[in-house]
């Protein structure tokens, strides 16, 4: 008897009838002998309408009630796919975060899973249920409701399965795997059969939606088996593996983009020692993950300082970045909303030359301005105008020719660097 934990996005329960088949795939998993935990998002849309709620009332509502309302959205989800379960002659249990319990630490909108109580589960287990746990909340030791970040029934998921010790983790969404990039954007796009653990995390950063970042990070942490399938279609998926030689002679595996990005200047910041620390500490300490950073010298004894925000943080940052350049008697600040991130990631850029110049390189020949540039070992990431954002995708697709072959063609060779 195999311990499987599944894991449907709010496209896979978005409906009724979504919901139903859900119920069908968990029980005819369960009838096949093994145990199973399914973690399910709120329904599709659901989430988005919570938050539009609380900014319809307030630009900045306080962040104890926003988690507690946004958190909602999966109880409703939990208790419609047991009831869809029960109703098809299995049998079935629904389990929000204080009920597991998911204990959290840090702060609302972003908590970090710090324990999780599995008596509960495996006695339900043992006695032929199918455990149906909310994805994205936990709760701290007042009991207050912290959410996971978005994407956080992945990390709920993924921490249950290494609690559990389970033997393999499911990730089912609207798609049959991870793709060389998004199919809507390059309909030629090619199906990964596998992908390595630090692929995926930096395909994740840089805005790929089929798995979130932290939840791979634990996988890879604890060693935990996934598997990205779709819930609407019965194919073989992509399997996330640690890394291998065969795996890195592809150079570039994917092509990712992020248009919930929002740039931010302070202009003519006091060219001296501690200025950028004013900035940056202060969104730190709140919170605020800031991705891209560029400084630009705008004139003698003054420089531009430039970074990219969430554009659900663009509110704070801008409240917060104020702060610092009176403090700093710097200029104004200019925020730009309408820019996107776009990347190439594979292992193999490890030891690979001339990548990121045949990107560049091919963003400038498709006349697409490059506002700022950030690198990882496996990974170059450029910020764009986001009007630009599919035309970019498309042309760095075909430049690392990651396109599938056509049938009864024969596969075309990689250029050299």
């Amino acid at each position: 008897m195999a311990l499987i934990v599944q894991k449907y996005g709010g496209t896979s329960v978005g409906t009724l009838e979504r919901i139903r088949n859900v119920a069908q795939k968990a029980l005819s998993r369960q009838r096949q002998g093994d145990q199973v935990v399914v973690v399910v998002s709120a329904m599709a849309g659901e989430t988005n309408r919570l938050i539009k709620l609380a900014l319809d009332l307030t630009e900045l509502p306080d962040l104890r009630e926003y988690d507690a309302l946004i958190s909602t959205g999966e109880n409703v989800s939990v208790a419609l796919l047991a009831i869809a379960i029960q109703s098809i002659g299995g049998k079935a249990r629904s389990l929000v975060a204080n009920q597991i319990p998911i204990f959290s630490e840090g702060v609302y909108k972003d908590g970090r899973i710090k324990k999780i109580g599995t008596q509960k589960i495996r006695k339900l287990l043992n006695h032929g249920s199918i455990v149906v746990a909310a994805g994205f909340q936990a709760v701290d030791q007042e009991g207050n409701i912290h959410t996971l970040g978005r994407g956080g029934s992945d990390t709920t998921a993924v921490a249950l399965a290494a609690a559990l010790n389970a033997d393999l983790c499911e990730i089912y969404t609207d798609v049959d795997g991870v793709y060389t990039a998004d199919p809507n954007i390059c309909p030629d796009a090619r199906k990964l059969d596998k992908i390595s653990y630090d692929e995926v995390m930096e395909m994740a950063s840089a805005g790929a939606k089929v798995l979130m970042i932290r939840s791979v990070e634990l996988a890879k942490n604890y060693n935990v088996k996934l598997a990205v399938l779709s819930s609407l279609m019965d194919l073989p998926g992509t399997l996330v593996v640690k890394g291998d030689k065969e795996m890195e002679k592809t150079v570039v595996s994917g092509v990712a983009y992020d248009k919930n990005e929002c740039k931010i200047t302070v202009s003519r910041v006091p060219d001296q020692p501690g200025v950028a620390a004013t900035v940056f500490k202060s969104l730190g300490d709140a919170h605020i993950i800031v991705d891209m950073i560029v400084q630009n010298v705008s004139e003698k004894g003054y420089t531009d300082l430039t970074f990219t925000v969430r554009k659900e943080d663009m509110a704070r940052a801008k409240k917060l970045a104020d702060v610092a350049s009176r403090k700093l008697a710097a200029g104004e600040i200019k925020i730009d909303p309408n820019v996107a991130k776009v990347s190439i990631v594979g292992v193999g850029m490890r030891s690979a030359a001339g990548v990121a110049g045949r990107m560049f390189e091919t963003l400038g020949q498709a006349g697409i301005n490059i506002q700022a540039i950030s690198t990882s070992e496996i990974k170059v990431s450029c910020l764009i105008d986001a009007k630009y954002t599919e035309l970019a995708v498309r042309e760095l697709h075909s430049a690392f020719n990651l396109a599938k072959a056509p049938a009864g063609s024969k596969p075309k060779k990689r250029a050299k660097n």
